[in-house]
């Protein structure tokens, strides 16, 4: 049955345009580079303010501000991936360092979601609180987990 998901996919319209065309393929992995430069790069800066750095800039701001950036950079990050998926997915699938990055943003994402149910965080953003120890361990793990998403990520084409 994954084998049959895999071929199918493979021969999806969306595999066809990226394998024929000579610009397709470069942009999508461009898009790709650019959703991963999004939520990253928000999600390190929110993550370095809750422990410590950049102590002049507010908390609050950041936190209300980043996390959507981060979103809309998952969400691209995610699609222009999958269609890079679909040029060679059996190949994908059977890559360990693209199944440890897959699980890793889903832990990513997760944990995301998670740390934005806390009191914690529902204190900072609506300006009642300061940023807990909770938050500041939070903050930890995620830089942790994204940056072992990216390192990942790296490793599918060695």
């Amino acid at each position: 049955m994954l084998e049959t998901a895999l071929a199918w996919i493979a021969a999806s319209p969306v595999a066809a345009a990226l394998k024929s065309s000579r610009y397709a393929y470069p942009v999508v992995n461009a898009v790709h580079i650019m959703g991963l430069a999004a939520l990253f790069g928000s999600i390190v800066t929110l993550d370095l303010r809750l422990l410590g750095a950049f102590r002049t800039v507010p908390a609050r701001a950041l936190a209300t501000a980043l996390p959507r950036v981060a979103a809309v950079g998952l969400v691209v990050a995610i699609l222009s991936g999958a269609a890079l998926f679909s040029v060679e997915p059996a190949d994908y699938a059977a890559n360990r360092a693209f199944l440890i990055k897959l699980g890793l943003v889903l832990i990513g994402a997760a944990h995301a979601i998670a740390v934005h149910f806390t009191g914690g965080w529902r204190d900072l953003v609506h300006g009642r609180g300061g940023i807990d120890a909770g938050l500041r361990l939070s903050a930890a793990i995620s830089l942790a987990i994204w940056t072992s998403a990216i390192l990942a990520g790296r490793f599918i084409a060695f």
